[in-house]
């Protein structure tokens, strides 16, 4: 059995698409280098880093949507973990020093339209298709990640 991992590393200066990075210092403020441009929605302590799933990229695109890593603005794209399970209150640690704790599903917003067939982005909102959303985390313990780095689930 693989381990799940770092997939990529996603920054940017404001929006979507976010840009690949090697490595990034996470703090309980957010990623280094990230921005987001509407803070009412994005960012703060409670939506410091958002997740995705390399596995449902790939399954999506399979159904024709033109989503990347990095498309819908995650921070970290991980795979080999069974997204369906992660729900709000579970932790992981990333790498050997980052611990995030889940807080929210994300909803998706009109700026990431264009990653889906028909600009039909509400194909990721947990309401409608439990299981497929983004996750916002906060961070309980800071930490440098990189890409490969092992996630562990601990719930």
């Amino acid at each position: 059995m693989t381990m799940p991992r770092v997939f990529q590393i996603n920054v940017s200066d404001g929006g979507v698409p976010k840009r690949p990075v090697r490595r990034v210092r996470i703090t309980f403020d957010g990623v280094a280098g990230d921005r987001q441009q509407h803070t009412e929605f994005h960012g703060g302590p409670d939506r410091a880093v958002c997740l995705y799933s390399l596995e449902r990229i790939l399954a999506l695109q399979t159904e024709g949507h033109p989503i990347f890593p990095g498309a819908t603005g995650e921070n970290l794209t991980i795979s080999g973990l069974q997204w369906e399970a992660l729900a709000p209150g579970a932790r992981l640690q990333v790498g050997p020093d980052l611990v995030l704790e889940i807080v929210s599903y994300t909803t998706p917003c009109r700026l990431i339209a264009e990653s889906f067939l028909e600009g039909h982005s509400q194909r990721i909102l947990q309401d409608r298709h439990p299981g497929w959303s983004r996750l916002y985390a906060r961070v309980l313990e800071p930490g440098d990640v990189s890409i490969g780095d092992v996630v562990n689930l601990n719930r």
